[in-house]
């Protein structure tokens, strides 16, 4: 991991926040606290790249799922969302706000290294090289910009996604006409198997045929395959982007 690497940790408890600051920049990060969205912005104004942001969900204030929606407007960082134990409903919702992972509380410092790494390296392989053109994923009139990270529909409009939905779409573009059972996504998405009641998967897919499907009783592109998972139809092809 390169030793440049800079993320920004936002958590109002300072015993974590020195914690996480500590074990981080031991592992070759420079590490950017921060207490509160406020203090993120200025973190970000300040410029320099920010290769990946831990957020709190239960911030004073604005809250860190309010946080993360802002973010995504401007940026695609990283996030991984820090969340109280048991609380599902802020995890899926900060999924659907486009977050690239979750960490319950409490949490053992080698795995949020471990799922920072992950969500960099995802980070860094949707990137295109200088040499290399960014590719497209083309499914029955619709184009998936892998390096824009867009989503275009027939007509040529855009089709605005979350970074999870985005996820989750390129990897049924690069897995068609195949069963993907939750854990494959998951396994796929965030390098690890499916919790017992981790329903984000169901919660983000349904979001995303809202977004492509034309009857959503009738889905015709993401197929539900009872006791097995989901099957993606379309036949896909791939393109440069022009």
């Amino acid at each position: 991991m390169d030793s440049l690497s800079r993320i920004a940790i936002v958590e109002d408890d300072p015993e974590i926040s020195r914690m996480v600051k500590s074990y981080m920049t031991d592992n070759g990060f420079e590490v950017a606290a921060a207490r509160s969205g406020r203090d993120l912005d200025e973190v970000m104004a300040c410029g320099g790249r920010l290769d990946c942001v831990i957020l709190d969900v239960a911030l004073p204030g604005e809250d860190g799922l309010s946080i993360c929606r802002r973010i995504r407007v401007k940026s695609s960082v990283p996030i991984i969302m820090v969340t109280g134990r048991g609380a599902d409903t802020d995890r899926i919702v900060g999924l659907e706000m486009g977050a690239d992972d979750y960490l319950p509380k409490p949490f053992n410092p080698r795995e949020l290294l471990a799922r920072v790494r992950a969500v960099m390296r995802r980070s860094a392989q949707a990137e295109p090289t200088q040499n290399e053109a960014p590719q497209v994923l083309v499914f029955e009139g619709w184009r998936l910009n892998m390096g824009r990270r867009q989503l275009l529909a027939p007509d040529g409009t855009p089709r605005p996604l979350t970074s999870g939905e985005f996820n989750i779409l390129s990897i049924f573009c690069q897995h068609p006409r195949k069963v993907l059972s939750r854990d494959d996504l998951l396994e796929l998405l965030h390098g690890r198997a499916a919790a017992v009641f981790d329903r984000s998967i169901d919660v983000q897919i349904s979001r995303l045929r809202r977004k492509i499907e034309t009857n959503l009783k009738d889905p015709s592109f993401i197929k539900t395959v009872r006791h097995g998972g989901y099957f993606f139809t379309p036949v896909v092809t791939a393109t440069a982007d022009s």
